[in-house]
């Protein structure tokens, strides 16, 4: 359960984080939906993390089985990973556990910054929720413009602050709160306060419940059309999140609320206590200095570093349920939220999950392993494009995943009244790709990019018209820059708009028509996860060799790679060119479309 709650639980589960909000059990709920004979998982002492969700009566039976040994997982489990960093977080330790060092707990700065006159300024109510970390009230504005508006108030104690990283989380979660406030989808933010004993986050108080208890209400699933316009609001505020920069982490039908009891009411999204930026490492910084450096190896040691730097995260944080499989690998950005996204589609329209199992650690192994069931009903009488969506959604591969903006131009949700789609995050990740691309690369992708159908087109379509192209229909780095500022947060200014705007400097001396944009924004790697993907390719394939394709030797191949001296080129590119006439090999072309791979510039 979120902040803004209309009602309180008797029986609340926690969150992982301090400043995380409370989740409650309705124990009527089982008598709502359909009786599964997989038993619920109880919540486990080491993996507060993962908390289950009070959507757990989608499921019924008897007490849950012990842990599988965890002889049984490739990669192993993460609950020795989650312990520690537990430990870590909230000062807490274990029986037989080494103990968090004394310095370590001792004077911390609780002081945040935050105004001090809370009780001025709002007169208390009732609680509506608790949790082991603080509780959440309903309150008032006393003065002032708003005086009389009802808010909901997330009271965190700071004795519950044992460690650093448990203020961080607090700070961090005020910080994006008040960056991102002002989207429709998402709960408005109005102000945090502090006393010396709590911190008070004052916000938007929803009083139509959670998505969840809709769901539950429904018999645990809704109508395709219903559906939609549920998933329509989510993807738009997550779509917004993540072009500003910001994984949310627990998306999950808890964290939706509407605004009022009405049936059409607004959802938003709630409970930024396990959000984070997403750092866009030093790339922008190194590709200004980068033409100072003529060596190839240069080039390559630098490629590496961002590859491995750039925008991921590696915190295991989030809902079982919910969880992406990278996030179990460490490894992982903003393609995490659209999986926890696919998870709520398809709850939606079966009313039971898609990965499960008795423990928490079943569950682990099911979401890096299991196939979701689409034969079961009623998914056989649901249409196909539905079912297309949500496998678009459950891809395990983050690469292939569509993004939030994507999949509201996706055929299942466009037709759904206005669609408006938002600007794609992705886009520009891949047009920074692309503007530092080898020539090579560069005709292989627009060879590709002719190979696609309209309906295929249609979203680089709506992402070109939104960057506002002249009459020549063509954009420059003017034109990237004014699009990106229209939708900008403050979160967005302070790490997004210079780090793009490096990447793409070449557009400062050209313009970019929309056969190129093609080339430069589709994804390779999402086309590939298509059925169709080996008819693109065969043909993207015969256009290169008629336009683009010549005698290439293999120095020169490693050249327009980026590979340096010390990478063995021989006996990695030896199947990439065809030895009856030098031309680049079927083969060759298709990982050239894909650009040089990690593997390559390993020795580096």
């Amino acid at each position: 359960m979120g902040l803004c709650t209309s009602k309180p639980h008797a029986n609340p589960t926690l969150s992982s984080s301090p400043n995380s909000n409370p989740h409650f059990t309705d124990t009527n709920a089982d008598e709502q939906l359909p009786k599964n004979p997989i038993p619920t998982p109880k919540k486990s002492p080491l993996f507060p993390f993962y908390t289950p969700s009070p959507a757990h009566h989608f499921f019924s039976g008897k007490s849950p089985a012990p842990a599988t040994p965890r002889r049984f997982f490739k990669p192993p489990s993460p609950a020795k990973h989650i312990r520690a960093v537990l430990a870590r977080r909230h000062g807490s330790v274990k029986p037989n556990e080494a103990s968090i060092p004394e310095d370590e707990v001792v004077a911390l700065d609780k002081n945040f910054g935050f105004s001090k006159q809370f009780e001025q300024k709002f007169e208390v109510g009732d609680e509506v929720g608790r949790g082991h970390f603080g509780y959440t009230c309903a309150a008032k504005f006393l003065k002032g413009q708003l005086k009389g508006q009802h808010v909901a108030v997330k009271v965190i104690p700071k004795a519950k602050m044992t460690t650093a990283i448990a203020i961080e989380d607090v700070r961090r979660e005020v910080k994006i709160l008040r960056a991102l406030t002002g989207h429709k989808n998402l709960i408005q933010f109005h102000d945090a306060y502090e006393d010396n004993d709590n911190v008070y986050i004052v916000m938007e108080l929803c009083e139509g419940g959670e998505l969840l208890d809709r769901i539950l209400s429904r018999g645990g699933k809704y109508t395709e059309e219903d559906a939609k316009a549920v998933m329509i609001q989510i993807l738009n505020v997550v779509a917004f999140c993540h072009l500003q920069g910001v994984v949310h982490r627990d998306l999950k039908p808890e964290n939706f609320l509407f605004t009022s009891k009405e049936e059409n009411s607004e959802l938003k999204a709630i409970d930024f206590g396990l959000s984070d930026f997403v750092k866009p490492g030093i790339f922008g910084v190194l590709l200004c200095i980068l033409p100072v450096f003529q060596s190839t190896t240069v080039w390559v040691k630098i490629i590496v570093f961002h590859r491995l730097t750039d925008e991921r995260l590696n915190d295991i944080v989030g809902s079982a349920y919910y969880v992406a499989p990278e996030v179990l690998h460490r490894a992982y950005s903003t393609e995490a939220d659209v999986w926890s996204v696919g998870v709520i589609a398809y709850i939606l329209l079966c009313g039971s999950r898609p990965f499960w199992a008795r423990t928490e650690s079943g569950i682990f192994r099911a979401v890096l392993r299991a196939t979701p069931s689409f034969d079961e009903p009623p998914w056989p009488s649901l249409s196909d494009e539905a079912k297309d969506f949500v496998k678009r959604l459950l891809n395990k591969d983050p690469r292939k995943r569509m993004t939030a903006a994507q999949a509201l131009s996706h055929p299942w949700i466009k037709n759904y009244k206005d669609v408006k789609v938002p600007l794609d995050i992705l886009v520009f990740k891949l047009m920074k790709t692309y503007m530092r691309s080898s020539s090579l690369r560069k005709a292989a992708l627009r060879a590709l990019s002719k190979t696609l159908a309209t309906e295929e087109l249609q979203h680089l379509k709506e992402q070109f018209a939104l960057l506002e192209p002249n009459k020549t229909n063509t954009i420059s780095l003017e034109n990237i820059k004014a699009a990106l500022m229209k939708h900008a947060t403050d979160a967005m200014k302070e790490s997004r708009i210079p780090d793009f705007l490096a990447s793409l400097n070449a557009l400062q001396y050209r313009r970019m028509a929309f056969d190129e944009f093609c080339a430069a924004a589709l994804s390779v790697h999402q086309l590939e996860a298509l059925d169709r993907w080996e008819q693109h390719a065969r043909c993207a394939y015969e256009l290169f060799e008629k336009d683009g394709n010549r005698a290439i030797v293999i120095e020169e191949l490693a050249s327009e790679l980026g590979l340096g001296p010390s990478v063995p080129v021989h006996a990695v590119l030896h199947d990439w060119i065809r030895h009856t006439d030098g031309k680049l090999s079927f083969l060759g072309f298709v990982k050239l479309l894909h650009g040089p791979s990690r593997s390559l510039a390993k020795p580096h």
